[in-house]
């Protein structure tokens, strides 16, 4: 089977392996502190008895889920506990694709490029929905895409490339549409603290069957190196879903679970909004570089991503090459994320450098 590997690593490896001082705006691991909270609960944790560094129960700690679980408004039995948003994906589209109701996943375009590979690996098809210059999902296009075949529908609000944020009445239309044709809507929400406009609903709003609702603590915590996530799914669908996660992975990391909930239970909301202030204020200084150097520009609404258009430089690997090697500034390739941005360049606002990388942008393409 011929994966689609994503081209994170290869413009990382790049990047590391250049002669010059390069700015990593390429991966989304936020720069800043994790909460001090975090730090506590691993130290507690380093002093615990012997029997606490053994196998934690594989769908996680039952305090970690039911606090989940209460914030949430759904029932601990709903949650498994997972090693990161991205294996929380995976036992989503594998669910949906197990229940012999179509074998397409339909993705949007731009497309976060996981999405696509697990969609080979698990033996699925893909089907792409295009969606607005603005980044936001027409539930009409979805809706006109989806078929009898259609297994799942995944979206991610806060999108990752464009920023776009879904409004409450996208995820009610594309749950709806999900009931329809007797596919699941998979809602990966892992940048949901970093909503920058107010419009962000969670799938959860709706109450239904056919939706799955995936996170993770290492955006909004700034702990991707943790993996610690979750997956909320119908009870129908809970125990295969199980099953799978102890087949792949026995259980997630238990010292990451006990930090992370002590850390939800400590953490006051002015760190969450300390870090999305932090964001906005990097949005404003790159997107402001990038209108002076004549650039075409997304202004995210939540996520920390900017898309950039420069004339005659389209989205190839190989420009981010003569970036990282002319610029001193390493992004990713618009190509990386489907068809409809391959004139575009992504970066990740996750370094405090921001400031210095639009200058150097600006510079090289005046």
């Amino acid at each position: 089977m011929d994966y689609e590997t994503p081209l994170f690593f290869r413009v990382m490896e790049y990047a590391d392996a250049a002669d010059r001082d390069v700015i990593d705006m390429v991966s989304g691991n936020p720069d800043w502190e994790p909460p001090e909270a975090l730090r506590d609960g691993l130290r507690e944790y380093a002093d615990l008895e012997p029997d606490r560094f053994q196998y934690p129960p594989s769908e996680g700690l039952l305090e970690l889920r039911e606090e989940i679980a209460t914030r949430r408004g759904i029932d601990a039995e709903q949650v498994i506990v997972t090693n990161g948003a991205g294996e929380a994906n995976y036992l989503a589209m594998a669910r949906a694709l197990e229940r012999d109701s179509g074998n397409e996943i339909l993705l949007t375009d731009p497309v976060y490029p996981y999405y696509p590979g697990k969609t080979t690996m698990l033996g699925g098809t893909q089907r792409f929905v295009a969606t607005a210059d603005d980044g936001q999902l027409d539930p009409a296009a979805v809706r006109a895409a989806a078929s009898e075949e259609t297994a799942a529908i995944v979206v991610t609000t806060p999108n990752n490339p464009t920023g776009a944020v879904y409004p409450a009445e996208t995820m009610r239309e594309l749950v709806a549409v999900a009931e329809e044709y007797d596919a699941i809507l998979i809602s990966d929400e892992v940048y949901d603290h970093y909503d920058l406009s107010g419009e962000f609903a969670s799938a959860l709003e709706t109450d239904s069957a056919h939706r799955i609702v995936t996170n993770a603590f290492s955006k909004s915590m700034a702990i991707t190196g943790v993996r610690v996530g979750y997956a909320i799914l119908p009870p129908e669908l809970v125990d295969d879903a199980k099953s799978r996660h102890m087949l792949v992975n026995v259980a997630t990391t238990r010292p990451g679970q006990y930090a992370v909930l002590n850390a939800l239970r400590e953490t006051r909301p002015d760190y969450y909004e300390r870090n999305r202030e932090r964001l906005r204020e990097r949005v404003t200084t790159f997107t402001d570089a990038l209108e002076a150097a004549g650039a075409e520009y997304t202004r995210p609404d939540g996520s920390f991503y900017v898309m950039a258009r420069f004339d005659d430089y389209p989205g190839t690997l190989e420009n981010v090459e003569r970036l990282i090697d002319e610029a001193g500034v390493a992004g990713m390739p618009g190509e990386a994320f489907g068809d409809s941005r391959t004139e575009w360049l992504r970066f990740a606002l996750v370094t405090p450098r921001v400031e210095e990388a639009a200058e150097r942008l600006a510079a090289y393409f005046e």
